[in-house]
């Protein structure tokens, strides 16, 4: 079935619930994966998280309640499934900047987010050759930075660089990199690590459990050529593959001028 297809059967359920729960494992079954695949997969093509998608919508409904109805601004509260008047004008504030209070009295200030939907006619692509691998255990040792969704493309490369200038006379060449989300669908923030796979006393010792991997080769060790294969795979073959996705850390093993990208993936 097309990705894109159960895409927007997934926002249709979304839309068709907006003022009730809405059940993440109703919306995995559509997809035919499991909760944390489905958040990836939703986060990587649209940009955001689900919550934050069902959260825009919602306050940009609740916006036309109050232009057009005389509802109280706690049953409207309610109505979109925020426990208390005061959550929901916090967010209604941040959200259209102005009070919802004031909304009658300046309805143009208001600020529309509308529905998604994606074009079912995009040609699932699969040109991207890729293997199943399975590690045991693995024990690495390295550093790690704090980063974000909007500066990593920048800073993990700086601080591969960085690293890799100070420590490669002493211990070698990097041999990992690996990016560790402190929530991937609620939180932008993350930690970029740099790692070897031998014991090194100055460095955090950082275990990596056993697991089965979606392994794909890129020919360069480029940062930019990484990122695009990256997100390529992510938009392109992922959804195609239905794999379930592991939540632990996605690594980089870099050799011979290749970069190995392993995402891991259920048993």
């Amino acid at each position: 079935m097309n990705i894109y297809r159960q895409l927007n059967e997934m926002i249709n359920y979304i839309e068709e619930n907006l003022e009730n729960e809405i059940k993440y494992e109703k919306m995995a079954k559509i997809l035919g994966l499991n909760g944390y695949t489905m958040k990836s997969i939703f986060c990587v093509i649209c940009n955001m998280s689900i919550a934050e998608y069902v959260r825009k919508r919602r306050l940009s409904n609740a916006g036309f309640d109050l232009c057009k109805d005389n509802e109280k601004i706690i049953d409207i509260a309610l109505k979109y499934q925020y426990e208390s008047a005061t959550a929901f004008s916090r967010a209604f504030e941040k959200f259209h900047g102005i009070k919802p209070s004031k909304v009658k009295n300046n309805p143009e200030g208001l600020k529309i987010f509308t529905k998604l939907i994606f074009d079912e006619n995009i040609k699932e692509k699969e040109n991207v050759q890729y293997s199943i691998i399975e590690r045991q255990e693995m024990i690495l040792y390295g550093k790690g930075m704090k980063t974000n969704d909007c500066e990593i493309s920048q800073d993990a490369p700086r601080f591969f660089a960085k690293m890799q200038a100070k420590y490669r006379n002493k211990y070698g060449r990097i041999k990992y990199g690996m990016v560790v989300y402190e929530d991937r669908f609620e939180s932008d923030k993350f930690e970029y690590w740099v790692l070897y796979d031998k014991k090194i006393d100055e460095f955090e010792k950082y275990v990596i459990p056993k697991s089965k991997w979606i392994k794909f080769d890129i020919f360069s060790q480029d940062e930019k050529e990484i990122q695009e294969m990256s997100h390529k795979f992510y938009v392109e073959i992922l959804p195609v593959l239905k794999y379930n996705l592991r939540n632990i850390p996605e690594l980089e093993y870099y050799h011979d001028n290749i970069t190995e990208f392993w995402i891991p993936i259920e048993n």
